[in-house]
Formats: structure tokens, C-alpha cells, sequence
């Protein structure tokens, strides 16, 4: 057993060390916000911050996470979205909505290093990321409008 501390609270996990973070998260907390996309690292569906870096829990162990963990769900509440989370909302940005928490995770980590990127910035920062639906366009649109710039 050991303890991660997840969204602001520590959790105690029976998963052995070299779990998936992604799996503990969804298999023993029940979260939904990070999925299972490729097992590989490459998607970006299972984003979540570690000590507010953007990271793939899908290939990260959770014997070697250091720090608090941070998913979708703890960035803000339905009630009182995060401005990420509120613009993609706005923008409808998802459309089957799978991508989205990779989306909104690396948008978040990326406009606390760079607050108001051009479209190339953006692009490149979410290069990573795999959209099949082809939302493209709106989440160009929503990472600009939780930066505030425009075009």
C-alpha cells in the first residue's frame, strides 16, 4: 500500500508500484477525467499535472510519481469551471469528447509558461495531442479565449 495525494487530498492505493497511474486513478479512485487512449504515451488522453507539469499517466508508474497529482476533476467543478475548462465549454470545443481532457490538461500547463501565446504556440503545444473528430478549429479557439487573444 502506499499514499498519492490527488486533487488536494492523499489517497492510500493497494496497486502495486509499477501500476499505470492512469489505471489507479480510474480503477481505485474513480475518476473519469484522464483516459485510456493508446498505452503508449503519444495521445495525450490520459494528461493529467504532476506538481503542475503536464504528464501521460498512462506510461507513468505510480510508484514513481512524486508529488500531487492534479486530473480534470480537480481544476475546477461544474459550478465553477476553471477558465480552461469554462472556454472549451464555450467554444464547444469537444465533439465526442475523449480528447478533451488531454486538451484542456496541456492547455492549462502550457498558458502558465507562456499567458498569452500566438497560433502557432498553441498549435505546437497541443502537437501531442490527438483530436479524431476534427474540433481542431474550436480548440484553436477556446486556448485563445482562456488566453485572451485573439487571431
Amino acid at each position: 500500500m502506499s499514499t498519492i495525494h490527488v486533487n488536494g487530498r492523499a489517497h492510500k492505493v493497494q496497486a502495486d508500484s509499477q501500476t499505470p497511474l492512469l489505471r489507479v486513478l480510474q480503477n481505485e479512485l474513480l475518476l473519469k477525467g484522464p483516459k485510456y487512449g493508446c498505452g503508449l504515451g503519444q495521445c495525450g488522453a490520459c494528461t493529467v499535472h504532476i506538481n503542475g507539469e503536464a504528464m501521460r499517466s498512462c506510461v507513468m508508474p505510480v510508484g514513481a510519481v512524486r508529488g500531487e497529482i492534479t486530473t480534470l476533476e480537480g481544476l475546477g467543478t461544474p459550478e465553477k469551471p476553471h477558465p480552461v475548462q469554462k472556454a472549451f465549454i464555450d467554444a464547444q470545443a469537444a465533439q465526442c469528447g475523449y480528447c478533451i481532457n488531454g486538451m484542456v490538461m496541456t492547455t492549462v500547463a502550457f498558458l502558465k509558461k507562456t499567458p498569452k501565446p500566438n497560433d502557432d504556440q498553441i498549435k505546437a503545444a497541443l502537437d501531442g495531442n490527438l483530436c479524431r473528430c476534427g474540433t481542431h478549429m474550436r480548440i484553436l479557439s477556446a486556448v485563445r479565449q482562456a488566453a485572451g487573444v485573439t487571431a
